[in-house]
């Protein structure tokens, strides 16, 4: 039971006629300073019915809730504020967090479901940038957070594996392209022949019908289109993975766009037999004016189909093959329309399972304030910060602990983990601006910095040669650990809001608290003194090594047992 359950059960016991259980559960307050107490709770909602200024309600109440667990009752105004029994609270934490190790906060609300991913999704012959970054490691967090409360995640990673873009691609690879260019640095020479082509197209518009008559030779079988466009895709795959490799992600899927191909002519039947379709100049619709939206155009005058008869095909697939709880689309937020429209037009066709379908946006990450751009050439590519991260790394780790062993593998853990976490500690539907030498420092709310915390934590457990016991009550009392019990108790419901909100920056921001409240309790506590609390203090430093390590896991991150 956390605190606030605690403190609703002893309220409820003298309120039960006025409030239901749950209704006291959520006018309780975190005060925002400890010396107001743990808890607050408000009696202004108990007015009307004792018919007394909520002082004086307060003051009754003070008098007759059961105070067994608790420090003390305060009263301060209408609000009372209630101090926790710390020895208490810090003996059923730890020997939770002693019993469970990582595994506490564990729940099982998801019963096993699956929960497909749509994650990632570069598209074949371009290289995964700084762009790409938040769809990846947001999806990727949800799926760990999301398994950790009970669910099956299912990665998805939605190749853009067709379109007009591989017509302009065979264009400029049989115009300027080499094999043994494209062998030597396929994405590197692939991005150079889009960019190419977009120079040369701007001048010599033929180029445009040149690609679109590639194009249709692709989507007719065409050998040689064919040929390049497999060509093309397995070059590609060969460096994403570099990077998924780096990152520690894998997939569980790589069914991309061209899977669908065969699957939407499945979608415009079902449309036309529910009298869905409408025409319009030529092309063909679905009105979506009872959700005020614009109509979806399904299908152009040339029959060419689009975006949204693809989603709808890989909807379908995904519901017939995963039976899914929920089916997540991480892409950013300038698509949300799109799923809007998506989610309308499945709903027409009488598919109420697309109530579980979710677009979870993310705001986008600039340099220098501009956005990023592929067209132009104007790109920050993944791999190379990524490499960059991990130098910056190695070169201060080299000072704090030259005689490290594993050094360069504790690097690269930290450099990739820097610019994972950075990420991930930003609300998800903000943008930010990446620089990488605010990421890679060892102070300030970063991913070095909670990992050292941990690290730290470690050696000390190692310099006194702790060992577990959970046997034993190991209980505390005093205000420094406090801070940190708190911490660890709020776990569970850390997890549970991460999970419901989609929302990995809850995680980080405990990763941070949790580490920054360790590092204040220890340099204001001699944890190693030898006295009768020192086992607790140290059941205490082993409990914050698992949950920053958890936090850290949750988010992808990697958490060194010595830096």
């Amino acid at each position: 039971m956390n605190n606030k359950e605690i403190v609703a059960k002893a309220i409820h016991q003298v309120v039960a006629e006025q409030l239901s259980f749950e209704q006291v559960v959520q006018l309780l307050e975190n005060p925002k300073s400890p010396e107001h107490g743990d808890v607050a709770f408000p009696t202004f909602a108990l007015a009307k019915a004792f018919r007394k200024a909520p002082q004086m309600i307060a003051a009754d109440l003070a008098e007759t809730i059961d105070g067994a667990a608790f420090e003390k009752i305060e009263v301060v105004g209408p609000y009372l504020n209630f101090f926790m029994s710390k020895g208490a609270v810090s003996q059923q934490v730890l020997h939770d967090i002693l019993k469970q190790g990582t595994h506490f906060g564990d729940a099982s609300i998801g019963q096993g479901q699956n929960v497909p991913i749509d994650m990632s999704s570069p598209n074949i012959a371009k290289p995964i940038s700084m762009g790409h970054l938040r769809s990846t490691v947001i999806g990727n967090s949800l799926g760990l957070i999301l398994e950790k409360v009970g669910y099956n995640p299912v990665r998805i990673n939605h190749l853009g594996d067709w379109g007009t873009q591989f017509g302009k691609l065979i264009v400029a690879y049989k115009k300027w392209g080499s094999e043994e260019a494209v062998k030597a640095q396929p994405i590197n020479e692939l991005l150079r022949l889009y960019v190419e082509f977009h120079e040369q197209a701007e001048e010599n518009k033929a180029l445009e019908d040149e690609a679109r008559a590639w194009f249709k030779k692709l989507e007719d079988n065409d050998e040689e289109a064919l040929r390049l466009w497999k060509w093309f895709k397995e070059e590609s795959m060969k460096e994403f993975n570099k990077i998924y490799d780096m990152l520690d992600i894998s997939f569980d899927s790589l069914n991309g766009e061209a899977f669908y191909n065969d699957k939407m002519d499945e979608v415009v039947e079902l449309l036309e037999e529910k009298h869905l379709l409408k025409e319009d100049q030529g092309a063909e619709i679905v009105d979506l004016s009872a959700y005020d939206l614009n109509p979806a155009l399904i299908r152009k005058s040339d029959g060419a189909t689009l975006y949204i008869t693809r989603d709808m095909a890989a909807a379908l697939y995904r519901k017939r093959t995963y039976e899914f709880a929920k089916s997540l689309y991480v892409v950013g937020n300038e698509q949300s329309y799109h799923f809007k429209q998506l989610k309308a037009v499945l709903k027409e066709m009488g598919f109420a399972w697309s109530d579980d379908m979710q677009h979870i946006p993310f705001g986008l990450i600039t340099k220098d304030g501009k956005k990023l751009s592929t067209r132009k050439g104007k790109i920050v590519l993944l791999e190379e910060v990524l490499n960059e991260a991990i130098e910056s790394a190695n070169d201060q780790i080299s000072e704090k602990n030259p005689g490290l062993e594993n050094k360069a593998e504790v690097a690269k853990q930290v450099g990739v983990g820097a610019v994972v976490f950075h990420d991930l500690k930003n609300d998800r539907l903000n943008n930010f601006d990446f620089t990488l030498e605010e990421v890679v420092r060892f102070e300030g709310e970063t991913g070095p910095y909670v990992q050292y915390a941990r690290a730290r934590a470690m050696s000390i457990l190692r310099k006194a040669n702790f060992t577990v016991s959970t046997e034993q009550d190991y209980v505390l009392t005093d205000e420094g650990s406090w801070e940190v019990v708190k911490l660890l108790q709020q776990y569970p419901e850390v997890v549970l809001a991460a999970a419901e909100k989609y929302e990995p920056s809850i995680i980080a921001k405990h990763a941070i608290k949790l580490s920054q409240a360790f590092n204040k309790y220890y340099a204001n506590t001699k944890i190693l003194a030898e006295d009768d609390q020192k086992e607790a203090r140290l059941a205490l430093v082993y409990a914050v090594t698992q949950l920053i390590k958890e936090d850290l896991r949750l988010l992808g991150l990697k958490a060194p047992d010595q830096m």
